[in-house]
């Protein structure tokens, strides 16, 4: 089990969803600048993020310059080729998208309002 993490950033650029393999495995990145209080706006970092599978359509409610928060996890293989050195490659795999300021996050529902458990909604079908 890895950990989570996450960054925040403005959107630079959006890639497509591409399709790899007979079973139709998909794969979409996506690059983020980098914000907040620790980065240095002289020297800005991009950062290449990737949706898998499902969550490839995350990216399909954002657009270059929408400000975000990720939450990913780090993955890494290691390869060796025939005849070659050891190369390991990592991936920072996004499953999570907020819009900055907004609490709707990409891929979950949104929490209802608090006046939504004011004991005013009652079943009495429950099977309890």
């Amino acid at each position: 089990m890895s950990k989570s993490y996450e960054a925040q950033g403005v959107i630079h650029s959006i890639g497509d969803t591409n399709t790899f393999g007979k079973n139709g495995f998909t794969k979409r990145e996506f690059v983020l600048k980098l914000s907040g209080d620790e980065e240095n706006p002289a020297y800005p970092n991009y950062v290449a993020f990737e949706l898998i599978k499902d969550k490839c359509s995350l990216m399909d409610q954002f657009k270059p310059g929408d400000e975000i928060v990720v939450h990913f996890n780090l993955s890494g293989r290691l390869w060796t080729p025939p005849d070659k050195p050891e190369k390991c490659f990592n991936g920072l795999q996004a499953w999570r998208i907020e819009r900055m300021g907004s609490m709707n996050a990409g891929g979950f529902d949104e929490m209802p309002p608090p006046s939504a458990f004011d004991g005013s909604y009652a079943d009495d079908d429950v099977p309890f």
